[in-house]
């Protein structure tokens, strides 16, 4: 018998939660699956039954045989209309490389944040960034747990560190086209899963601490083979300006309560302006420095999307707009 565990998003707003159960059967491959949608606000109790549908199969690191990312359809065969990966899919080919930077909270079952227990730290953000020793740093453990429980179910992280705010995490997540946003979703499922085993959930609102703290964003970094092999100064720049034309269509896209994190500090630009320059951590998009220093041939950084921002919308907003 093989044990598939099912995972998909719900229905609930401003953005879904990641649901789960598991299968056990016979089957060689994950078969379609139906689910009561009346209960993850996806269909009404008078016609509740959803269907799952398998796009992605992962080894399972934690539990069980096989991960298995899943989209929704309705009762009916119809994309339903949660479903943001089916328009994401149309048009994303592998071409399009994604390197997601997924920052994160860790806190108690109360809410309140690790390291936190006593009220807001002394010491003020700086030494905690990349830090280390127990006055820095807390929930290395669930981070370690969580980078080999990607790694062995194939999610390409290239990374991890601990972030400007005590227990604030980061990781980044590299995939090729809509892989890439299967990748990022099954890495926070297996995140949310690792912490509970420590008894600890993952916060990954953009702004869960008020005042003179960095905020939590999801730094999307992205290039397609023009980019990569035949970049010019020029296609960069005609990159970016075509990505401002549409600043408040990439902010409905990018997560909810993003005003919160785009104040222009903390290394953001403000939610109602837009800018792009090289190394410009305080810019809409950063174009690195190094893509300037190999001739052009590279990748951008997009840092508006929240942390919260479901990939496949910021993979639909990028590639829909730079390939019209």
């Amino acid at each position: 018998m093989i044990k598939y565990e099912y995972v998909w998003l719900d229905g609930y707003k401003p953005e879904p939660f990641l649901r789960s159960k598991v299968k056990v059967t016979r089957e060689t491959t994950p078969p379609d699956w139906s689910f009561d949608g009346s209960s993850t606000q996806q269909a009404e109790g008078g016609s509740s039954d959803c269907l799952l549908l398998p796009v992605t199969e992962y080894t399972n690191p934690l539990y069980g045989d096989k991960l298995v990312m899943c989209q929704v359809q309705t009762g009916e065969h119809e994309t339903h209309p949660t479903n943001t990966r089916a328009a994401a899919a149309e048009v994303a080919s592998d071409e399009w490389w994604f390197g997601f930077e997924q920052e994160y909270f860790l806190t108690n079952p109360d809410g309140t944040i690790l390291g936190w227990e006593d009220g807001i730290p002394e010491k003020p953000q700086g030494e905690y960034y990349c830090g280390v020793g127990a006055a820095n740093v807390k929930g290395r453990d669930i981070s370690e747990a969580h980078l080999e429980a990607c790694l062995e179910a194939g999610i390409e992280l290239t990374g991890t560190n601990a972030e400007v705010a005590l227990g604030q995490w980061e990781y980044q997540c590299l995939g090729k086209g809509i892989k890439a946003g299967d990748d990022l979703w099954m890495s926070r499922y297996l995140l949310h899963k690792v912490a509970e085993d420590f008894d600890v959930s993952v916060n990954i609102h953009p702004k869960p601490q008020s005042g003179d703290w960095n905020g939590s964003g999801m730094h999307t970094n992205f290039s397609n083979k023009e980019m990569r092999e035949n970049g010019t100064e020029e296609l960069y720049s005609t990159m970016c300006d075509k990505l401002g034309e549409v600043h408040q269509d990439a902010i409905a896209n990018y997560g909810s309560d993003n005003d919160q994190r785009l104040t222009g500090l903390h290394e953001t630009q403000k939610i109602t302006d837009f800018s792009y320059g090289v190394s410009d951590r305080g810019a809409s998009i950063r174009i690195p420095i190094y893509t300037v220093e190999h001739n052009w041939n590279g990748y951008l950084e997009d840092r508006r999307p929240a942390s919260n921002a479901d990939p496949y919308k910021i993979i639909n907003h990028i590639v829909g707009t730079l390939t019209k």
